[in-house]
């Protein structure tokens, strides 16, 4: 048998009446990036915490390197990264000052390598805990969590609020942690995020997983809004052979269309023409999960 970093069979958890994760069945791998990929409210942060035994199931279980992350919740934190919840430290503490308690609790010295996790971040670990931003608070804990040695990263929506440069930072981390053979497992909303990072991408909407895709099946269902303007009027014919361009309108020089998977095709054809303006926009998830899997809305 195989062995399998994470596994979950049938994880269910209700809060009351209220469902959170319904039946959730998940196969990880070593030395994968998966994704858990849902709008806000499908259950993400949930399924997280039930991997790191902070929330008790309501049936079913889940596996994690080999521990019941109920019964041994406390060792397996100690063998895995994770962002810690940002309640629990003084205001007055510098940040090198939480990383090193953070360590403490590891029973492990904070590694040299935090100075320069820091610095490709862009924060000032001098600075105190109280006055750092909602995001660089997240950027101090996910030092936390790519520092250490791990097996396995789990992490809840690492790049939510962050700027460009500091999910860029998340990305090569992620990345670099596969190349070594480590396991990512990260919660998201962001389908571009998703087709772009992860080996394979769980779908949840509602507490349930629609589908399991890899991440180039994903990009093949990637939608964009396109609306260009040209320098003269263009015609249909330019652009009526290409297969995953749906909802074309010309008006003059003016262009919109939805376009699907791959844009290569598209912008060659376009780039003949002289271009003054271009906007491009991706439609949210409930369109993605209309569309593609047969869903009417978002989870409540």
């Amino acid at each position: 048998m195989r062995f399998l970093v994470i596994r979950t069979e049938n994880l269910s958890k209700h809060f009351d009446r209220r469902v959170a994760v319904e039946n959730v069945t998940l196969d990880v791998e070593p030395g994968e990036i998966y994704g858990i990929l849902g709008p806000i409210g499908s259950g993400k942060s949930t399924l997280v915490r039930l991997l790191l035994g902070l929330l008790r199931p309501t049936r079913g279980r889940a596996i994690v390197l080999g521990m019941d992350p109920l019964r041994q919740g406390l060792a397996l934190r100690q063998r895995i990264g994770y962002t810690p919840e940002q309640g629990a430290f003084y205001p007055w503490m510098r940040g090198e000052e939480v990383l090193r308690l953070l360590a403490q609790t590891r029973r492990l010295s904070l590694p040299e390598e935090v100075t320069d996790l820091a610095h490709q971040f862009g924060l000032d670990l001098s600075r105190p805990f109280g006055t750092y931003t909602p995001g660089q608070r997240k950027i101090l804990f996910l030092i936390h969590a790519f520092v250490f040695p791990a097996d396995v990263l789990i992490l809840d929506e690492p790049t939510a609020g962050l700027e460009t440069t500091a999910q860029d930072v998340v990305y090569r981390l992620a990345r670099q942690a596969r190349a070594e053979g480590r396991t990512v497992f990260f919660t998201t909303s962001s389908l571009l995020e998703a087709e772009r990072l992860c080996d394979r991408v769980a779908l949840l909407w509602q507490g349930r997983v629609l589908a399991v895709e890899r991440g180039v099946q994903l990009r093949a269902k990637t939608l964009r809004r396109i609306e260009m303007r040209f320098a003269t009027p263009v015609t249909c014919e330019a652009f009526a052979g290409l297969p995953n361009l749906e909802e074309l309108h010309l008006e003059d020089n003016k262009l919109r269309c939805t376009l699907r998977g791959d844009p290569d095709a598209f912008l060659k054809i376009a780039s003949q023409y002289r271009i003054t303006d271009f906007i491009s926009q991706q439609p949210g998830l409930d369109e993605i999960y209309r569309r593609y899997y047969g869903v009417s809305g978002y989870a409540a």
